[in-house]
Formats: C-alpha cells, structure tokens, sequence
C-alpha cells in the first residue's frame, strides 16, 4: 500500500511531468487511468502517436536514470494496461510507444527531468485485440 506522502510526491511528479509534456507539444489525453490491472500515468498524442508514460520521481540519480527506472515486468504491465486502453476506447491500427519521464530531486521543484522517448520495444501482437 503506497503512503500519503509517497502519493503526493508522486502526484506532484505527474503534474510535472504532464506541465514539460504540453511544454514540448504533447497533447494530455487522459491522467492516472486505472483498471483492475494497475494504473497508466499519462496518456498523451504527439504527432498522431498514442504515447503512454511512464512517470518516476526519485531523490537522486544514484540508482541510475530513466532507462533503469522501468523493468522487464513493469514494461509487461504497461503493454498490458495500454492493450486494454485501446480496447476500452476502441482505437485500431493507432501507433502507440511508450515513454517514460524520470524527475529527480526531493525537493518541491524537480532538479532535473529526463525523458526518454520509445523507452522499450513492444513485441509486434502485443498491442492488438
């Protein structure tokens, strides 16, 4: 069970996350979509792709970045929920990725933003339904 104030830093983070997105002309479609499946953080549309993103908050870089900050069964959680988003809004043939944004720094403001764009592969049927 995630605490209070873990769920505050993360919303922080997500809001964030979501300001540098539109910054960089992303448009947010849908924020913390849940299922019984888990949780999508951001859903946003950039140059006619459906981007799902992952978003992570950390005090440091000390565990490394962005590229460590989502595992092989994250990235199994993702294809899964982002498989039942495009179900739920039955959306075909659409060209997804996913993303993942890594704020650092404990403090209120992030001390550095890293985003890394198509931060895995999708194997090729994974994303159909």
């Amino acid at each position: 069970m995630m605490t209070v104030a873990r769920r505050a830093i993360g919303q922080a983070a997500e809001s964030e996350a979501e300001r540098f997105l539109r910054r960089k002309g992303f448009r947010i479609l849908d924020r913390n979509v849940r299922s019984a499946l888990g949780e999508l953080d951001l859903v946003a549309k950039t140059d006619g792709v459906l981007v799902f993103v992952e978003v992570k908050a950390r005090r440091s870089s000390a565990y490394g970045g962005a590229s460590y900050a989502v595992n092989e069964r994250k990235q199994a959680r993702l294809v899964r929920l982002a498989a039942n988003y495009l179900s739920r809004h039955r959306l075909r043939n659409q060209a997804c990725r996913f993303d993942v944004v890594l704020l650092t720094g404990g403090g209120a403001e992030p001390s550095g933003i890293e985003h890394v764009e198509n931060a895995f592969e999708v194997p090729g049927d994974d994303l159909r339904w």
